[in-house]
């Protein structure tokens, strides 16, 4: 009896050990598994990175596969551009340094974008006029080289050496102005393009331009600006009705202006009187100085008030008399417009649908300014109804506040001397002077051409500022 107790006792504690056995083995198996799961999923994980790189690199590998545009293998042509553009939210024309909010920088965005040009640099660029922040253009024309589709003979066509023209199926040249208006801003359209010698220049090659300023005729004697504003017409020394640029090498003041006139935008026979009737300042020259046109505005606005006689054009042109340019505030911008850029023999082409797109747009702009001005126009009459006697026919057109008491010009502040201005930039180094031929003092500029100049062929004005040097005979002051 007592033998059998231990005996049970141990079978028990063997069985005990079996089951203890078996647990170990079950849960070791668990942990197996777990660890298998878990190293499996880092495994798919990694072939899964794997996996997407291989693709990612796939991808680079295809992308840098694709070659670049190859310009050597297409046919270049120089043409002329013809295009308008509303500049009132641009900082002007030219490229600037300070801001790409400028016309010309987001002409060339768009030359970039159709891989017409190649660049800037090689593109054999030259634009006809230089205009300001605010200024628009009805007519502003560029001259450049683009990628054609014409291998055989053409105007301004020129085929990269190497490639083969024999066999090459003749095409219809690109369409130059769609392509640019599908990329372009509303507020700047394409409107012509032309052919022309791969020897054209816009700049130097156009004949005259003309710009147009716009103005309601208010209270102003718009007969007396018109008497005055044949006064300009002729060759004068413009160098108290603009903004003297000296330090960019601008020394010549001459300028030929070949018409000047004040007349209705729009004749109202019916109202010959109106107000509100806008009138436009029209002005022809060979070239024009900085800032020319809106000192010749501002002018005339003092002559429309009666402020100035006439007689005040004849004064400030007279720099024997008056050498120096009395302190006056221009016109403002926004209602000057380059109208007309003149050249001879440039067969311009129309791209029919294109125009009507542009002539869509163009509508859309005037509808949308047409009816805030009748609906300024409406308020105003209504105000004007109900009190007869209020006025609203100021002059709000020039630059600065009003003065309280008006100063004759002649009697105003002078600004610098010219003489002055090229001494100043003689020290600051960026004028030169020199002995000339017959002994006299020689001023001559080094460097780059003025951004403000809009000259023409090199046998106008003095061949000013075509090239790198420019000499002027002066005294000193």
């Amino acid at each position: 009896m007592s033998e059998e107790v231990p005996l049970a006792r141990v079978k028990a504690l063997e069985e005990e050990v079996e089951r203890l056995k078996a647990q170990l083995e079950i849960e070791r198996d668990g942990a197996g598994t777990e660890e298998r799961t878990q190293t499996s999923a880092i495994l798919q994980t990694e072939s899964s990175k794997h996996k997407e790189g291989g693709e990612n690199r796939s991808k680079q590998k295809k992308r840098g596969a694709e070659r670049p545009f190859d310009f050597s293998a297409h046919p270049g042509r120089h043409v002329a551009l013809r295009l308008a553009y509303l500049g009132w939210q641009y900082q002007g024309f030219a490229v600037q340094e300070n801001t790409d909010n400028t016309v010309e920088a987001r002409l060339f965005e768009a030359l970039l974008k159709t891989k017409l040009i190649q660049d800037r640099q090689t593109s054999n660029y030259h634009r006809c006029g230089r205009t300001d922040k605010g200024v628009s253009a009805f007519s502003q024309v560029i001259s450049i080289d683009l990628r054609s589709t014409q291998y055989g003979e053409g105007l301004g066509v020129t085929v990269p050496a190497g490639v083969e023209v024999k066999g090459k199926a003749s095409a219809e040249e690109l369409p130059y102005v769609k392509m640019l208006n599908s990329v372009l801003p509303q507020d700047i359209r394409i409107l012509q393009w032309a052919p022309v010698e791969t020897g054209f220049s816009a700049r130097f090659d156009c004949q005259s331009r003309t710009y147009r300023y716009y103005f309601p005729r208010g209270d102003l004697d718009v007969d007396l600006m018109a008497e005055a504003a044949k006064r300009y017409e002729g060759t004068h020394d413009f160098r108290n009705i603009c903004k003297m640029d000296v330090g960019n090498g601008v020394l010549q003041f001459q300028r030929t202006i070949l018409s000047a006139s004040i007349q209705p935008a729009q004749p109202n026979p019916t109202c010959p009187n109106d107000p509100h009737q806008l009138y436009v300042f029209q002005v022809k020259g060979l070239a024009f100085l900085y800032h020319q046109v809106r000192c010749m505005m501002a002018l005339l606005l003092h002559i429309g008030q009666k402020l100035e006689a006439p007689e005040i054009i004849d004064q400030l042109l007279d720099v024997e008399k008056n050498p120096r340019k009395p302190q006056y505030s221009m016109a403002v911008d926004y209602p000057l417009v380059l109208y007309d850029c003149h050249f001879e023999g440039v067969n311009w082409r129309n791209e029919t649908e294109e125009e009507n797109h542009v002539l869509n747009s163009l509508h859309q702009h005037w509808v949308q300014n047409a009816v805030k001005t009748q609906v300024l126009l409406g308020m105003i009459q209504g105000l004007q109804k109900k009190n007869p006697e209020m006025t609203s026919l100021q002059c709000w057109l020039m630059e600065g506040s009003r003065q309280r008491k008006y100063q004759p010009f002649l009697d105003r502040p002078r600004c610098e001397s010219l003489e002055s201005r090229i001494q100043h930039f003689v020290k600051r180094g960026r004028l030169e002077q020199e002995e000339g031929e017959n002994g006299e003092e020689t001023t001559v500029f080094r460097g780059k051409r003025s951004k403000h100049s809009h000259l023409t062929t090199t046998n106008q004005i003095q061949e000013q500022n075509h090239g790198a040097k420019t000499e002027v005979p002066i005294t000193k002051p």
